[in-house]
């Protein structure tokens, strides 16, 4: 008795791809790990950059594994925003790895691996299908192989594989040549649920791992048109079933994309879709000229700028014109090459075509996918010409394999000298702005590089570069003010913070900074009517929760402030200096056990944290754990010897015990390192005398 079909197997199996020698498939496989290991074994060194602070840094959502729909829906202002299946593999790579950079350029290179994997498996059993089997039998390993190869050590994609945030990238590039090769496996099983079942599954991961999936469904129909059914209709007839699960992952990427606002893509942000479609002409024809020859790579091109010279735009556009039209014209003459050319421009058309994305209008990752294409062209390209140059076959296969090993390894030494220029945040900044100068972008983030290493002046000249370019850049503004305040040119800071206000009223940050400056003025009520403002722009803001408690406190109004700080920790739990305080204004209200649980609270997430240590020896005292207390503030001054406050109460403690050569010993520092400390005199003086 026949079982009943299942809805996901194919009606009438293709036939099936001759299996190789084992051996071969093998070893391929193992060259391409070994091969990207050796171009990429310099990047796991390579810091966090750009969007890893938000994605990694301050991502709260990834902290813990559980519950895990917290982990599946980060906040859609955040750079995984829509993108479940990244911010999983962040949590996992946190709660392996914490925020220690290895682990995570090792999960983007095993993405990369199992992408290249999945390309040679593609690539093989594509080469052995009807049609083209003869022609490539005895070297469709070889051939997949190669190509596989170049695409995996290909310098082009190193920002893909390096940048830890563009993990999105390589993951539903991943996800998306999966998709196929499970299909085709599919279609060559007898058994083909499995295979089909798996290849719907890895389409959803890949819609939630990034929007460029968005393709693939499509993708697989005309792959399976082309090499397999050998028409629409009779593709539709095999696989309908299958293509209605991959077409039900487009609800879901809709779902997705639901309530997203920080992407800068789409229409209505003032760019119209010819301007933008000029831009991409240039755009896709230099991803072409670094697909052949990958220099310079640019880490950040920046954002959108309008196109300035038509004439420098049309030989892009007829280059593109003319790519369109063979791609038409090899589909009736060379579907295979027809197939390359739609892959091409059918995975770009989403980010390089119509709609504006004017954040980042040119962007090296894009080219993750489209760059097998181009490969898989250039290597069977070869192929055929050598065969039509030397009739002899081990001829070929010697030179073949030569040219194979002499390119990959040529790339693979470009890869790796790239990697060299993400060695440090400030490496990668200075080679953006080097090879883009005017790119506002680059400049900004060099300032804060350069600002963090202490190196204020020459910040503050990568600031004025950039705001050159572009006068109303918020952010820049911003951080000189953050700079000027640090330094203590405090009007300074207030005039940009203003003016990074009068471009973006809801720049919640600069207002908390504002207010901070004001406050340091002196100007206390000018500075909370900022912090509440700022409140009002983004409720969750917990630094301005935070110094609204800190202006409260000034006020004397201690249960406002409390409330303040407690908002902030709902917020932020692991802010050490929000519980600090909390305590400090508990114990100001006399609720002396629960400022001890805060202080203890900011000491476990900070265990050097010395105020948090001299305040918990000010609250246990008041217990009479005297001995405890001790404890507390000599754990301070080992954290910082130059710590009067905790030296004095150090002193205070001594001298109740009777222990008075080291209460004025302790009495002395306080004054020596605080000239100014009239009750660390008045109680060196008591205690001499008294001795």
């Amino acid at each position: 008795m026949t079982g009943a079909k299942s809805p996901l197997e194919s009606s009438a199996v293709a036939e099936a791809t001759p299996a190789p020698p084992r051996w071969r498939t093998v070893l391929g496989a193992t060259l391409i790990v070994l091969a990207a290991l050796a171009v990429y074994y310099n990047s796991f060194a390579v810091p966090f950059l750009m969007d890893d602070a938000s994605s990694i840094e301050e991502n709260r959502t990834i902290r813990h594994l559980w519950p895990i729909w917290n982990v599946l829906s980060p906040s859609p202002s955040s750079f995984t925003g829509g993108r479940p299946v990244v911010n999983l593999s962040l949590a996992v790579n946190h709660a392996l790895s914490g925020n220690r950079v290895w682990g995570y350029h090792a999960f983007n290179l095993g993405a990369h691996i199992l992408a290249g994997l999945a390309l040679f498996g593609i690539v093989r059993r594509t080469l052995l299908r009807p049609g083209l089997r003869e022609r490539f039998d005895a070297s469709a390993a070889w051939v997949a192989l190669a190509i596989a190869l170049i695409w995996t050590v290909h310098p082009l994609h190193t920002e893909a594989v390096t940048y830890i945030s563009e993990r999105c990238e390589s993951l539903a590039g991943m996800f998306y040549l999966l998709t196929l090769y499970a299909f085709l496996r599919g279609a060559e099983s007898q058994k083909s649920t499995a295979w089909f079942v798996l290849s719907v599954a890895a389409c959803f991961l890949g819609m939630g791992s990034k929007e460029v999936m968005v393709t693939a469904p499509a993708m697989v129909l005309i792959y399976d048109t082309i090499f397999i059914s050998g028409s629409l209709r009779e593709a539709w007839a095999r696989h309908r079933y299958l293509y209605l699960g991959l077409a039900s992952s487009w609800l879901f990427l809709r779902h997705l994309m639901a309530g997203l606002d920080n992407r800068g893509a789409g229409y209505g942000l003032g760019v119209g879709w010819w301007s933008y479609a000029l831009v991409e002409c240039q755009g896709i024809v230099h991803y072409l000229r670094l697909a052949l020859w990958p220099h310079p790579l640019v880490f950040d091109y920046g954002e959108y700028v309008p196109a300035q010279h038509l004439a420098a735009i049309a030989p892009c556009a007829l280059i593109l014109a003319a790519l369109a039209g063979g791609v038409l014209f090899a589909l009736k003459r060379c579907r295979m090459v027809g197939f390359l050319g739609i892959w091409f421009l059918g995975i770009l058309a989403p980010t390089s075509s119509v709609v504006p994305i004017l954040g980042s209008p040119v962007a090296e990752h894009r080219m993750y996918l489209p760059l097998a294409s181009v490969v898989a062209l250039i290597v069977v390209g070869a192929v055929v010409l050598g065969r039509r140059l030397s009739p002899q076959p081990r001829r070929r296969m010697v030179l073949g394999c030569a040219a194979g090993a002499f390119l990959v390894g040529l790339l693979g030494l470009v890869t790796i000298q790239r990697n060299r220029d993400y060695k440090s945040v400030l490496s990668i900044w200075q080679d953006t702005v080097e090879k883009c100068p005017n790119n506002a972008r680059a400049l900004y983030n060099l300032g804060v590089v350069l600002i963090q290493q202490g190196r204020l002046e020459d910040g503050l000249q990568q600031y004025e570069r950039a705001l050159k370019i572009k006068p109303d850049y918020a952010e820049v503004h911003y951080n000189m003010g953050a700079a000027l305040a640090q330094a203590g040119r405090v009007a300074e800071a207030i005039q940009h913070y203003r003016q990074a206000l009068r471009i973006r009223p809801d720049f919640a940050d600069a207002r908390s900074n504002l207010g901070i400056a004001l406050a340091g003025l002196g100007r206390l009520q000018e500075a909370i009517d900022e912090y509440e403002q700022a409140l009002r722009t983004d409720p969750d803001h917990a630094e301005a929760h935070y110094n609204l408690a800190l202006a409260l406190m000034q006020k004397g109004e201690v249960r406002a402030a409390i409330s303040h700080y407690e908002q902030a920790l709902q917020i932020k739990p692991d802010f050490a200096e929000a519980h600090n305080n909390l305590g400090n204004a508990m114990l100001r209200a006399g609720m002396i056990q629960d400022a001890i649980g805060q202080y203890e609270q900011a000491l476990r997430i900070n265990p050097r944290y010395a105020e948090a240590h001299n305040n918990l020896g000010l609250a246990l005292i008041q217990l009479g754990g005297r001995q405890e207390a001790i404890r507390h503030w000599r754990s301070a001054l080992r954290i910082n010897p130059d710590y009067a406050d905790a030296h004095f109460n150090l002193g205070v403690a001594l001298e109740q015990e009777g222990s008075m050569q080291d209460a004025i010993s302790e009495y002395e520092q306080a004054v020596r390192l605080k000239p100014d400390f009239a009750q660390a005199e008045t109680n060196l003086a008591r205690a001499r005398a008294a001795q």
